[in-house]
């Protein structure tokens, strides 16, 4: 090849590498586009765990979109009411939300399943259910009819059963109790005695202060040694029976979701899936030993009786069955994770339960 024609076929090479330089930088930019969306939280900043899995979200989301797609957070309170976080994102106020979906249990009992019913599946369970039960798209058929898409966003283990100001050792114990207590555990609790209230986390406190409630639950360890409860009811039961593993969800307004570049809608799903998992990883390694602590400053630690438990179990599928009676949209999802559970607990407690029960026998016997 002489040099003329080499200079030639390189400087057409070069102005062809260079056209298509310029022509990419359009096609990118429509791809890749700015946008800028809020999220309001159910949660005070003040509750690292769960709070920070929307600035989790929002982390990922900018990072993996050097910056051009940004959700900005907002804690409960500063710009809606927490537990009307999912309201404000299905009417466009704000484009998302990280709430729990049982918050709105009381406008219909769908809205629990997405999250945590009594006697249910614990987070492992509920986490298999919903990537590859189906439970995601059933819960997305109901949220659809509200002007919202959700996916899974954090998870926080089975919870702990609440604080009292009282010993609770019967079901008779339980009978005028005032209890904050979330999701529709509360029409479970009612056929026992228990007077539900539904509260936000940040009001809990100085509600059981006042002794305007008896009792509350909250989440875990971690999450109630920051809100100080052992302080003003140190009967700390467990487990939460109502919450065997909740999912916190990320809601979008639908039209703002559907109007995302198919890349932006397809990063929003692998995002949450990644809170999802790093909350509950979160949750996991600092519980232990925050536990420690609660014990070590009073806190009066104790399983609820079998009585209890059992009583509770028999009144959840009461309100299980009047539910799938007169809601076909609850019976239809509920089956689905009814069907699961099963021959998940079948499962689980071959190798996971022996391995575990003989590992706590070795840690009560301090070879761990």
């Amino acid at each position: 090849m002489d040099r003329r024609s080499f200079i030639k076929k390189a400087g057409v090479a070069g102005i062809g590498g260079a056209a298509a330089s310029v022509l990419a930088a359009p096609a990118l930019a429509q791809s890749n586009p700015k946008i800028n969306w809020r999220l309001a939280s159910s949660f005070p900043k003040s509750l690292d765990t769960i709070y920070g899995g929307a600035e989790v979200l929002s982390k990922y989301v900018s990072e993996a979109t050097d910056g051009n797609f940004q959700i900005q957070v907002f804690a409960a309170g500063e710009l809606v009411p927490g537990l009307q976080a999912a309201d404000a994102a299905a009417a466009g106020t704000v484009e998302a939300a990280h709430t729990v979906s049982y918050y709105y249990w009381g406008k219909d009992p769908v809205w629990a399943l997405g999250a945590a019913v009594p006697f249910a599946l614990n987070a492992r369970g509920m986490n298999a259910w919903q990537y590859h039960g189906g439970g995601i798209d059933l819960f997305n058929e109901f949220l659809a009819t509200q002007g919202l898409v959700g996916f899974p966003g954090g998870n926080t283990g089975v919870q702990m059963g609440g604080w009292f100001r009282k010993e609770i050792k019967t079901v008779a114990d339980m009978a005028g109790l005032k209890m904050r207590i979330g999701g529709f555990a509360g029409k479970v609790v009612e056929k026992l005695g228990v007077v539900p209230q539904q509260i936000a986390g940040g009001d809990i406190y100085p509600s059981l202060e006042k002794g305007t409630i008896d009792a509350a639950e909250w989440v875990g360890p971690y999450d109630d040694e920051k809100l100080g409860f052992y302080k003003v009811a140190p009967y700390y039961y467990y487990p939460g029976w109502w919450e065997g593993g909740p999912t916190v969800h990320a809601m979008f307004n639908k039209a703002a979701y559907d109007g995302l570049p198919k890349a932006y809608q397809s990063l929003l799903r692998t995002a949450c899936q990644a809170t999802d998992a790093d909350m509950l990883q979160k949750y996991d390694y600092l519980n232990p030993s925050a536990i420690k602590r609660l014990v070590a400053a009073g806190a009066k630690l104790s399983p609820f009786s079998q009585e209890i438990l059992s009583a509770c179990f028999d009144a959840s599928n009461e309100v299980y069955a009047e539910m799938e009676a007169s809601n076909p949209t609850f019976k239809k999802i509920w089956d689905s994770i009814k069907a699961f559970r099963g021959e998940f607990y079948l499962n689980a407690q071959i190798a996971e339960y022996n391995y575990d029960t003989f590992m706590m026998i070795q840690q009560r016997s301090n070879k761990l």
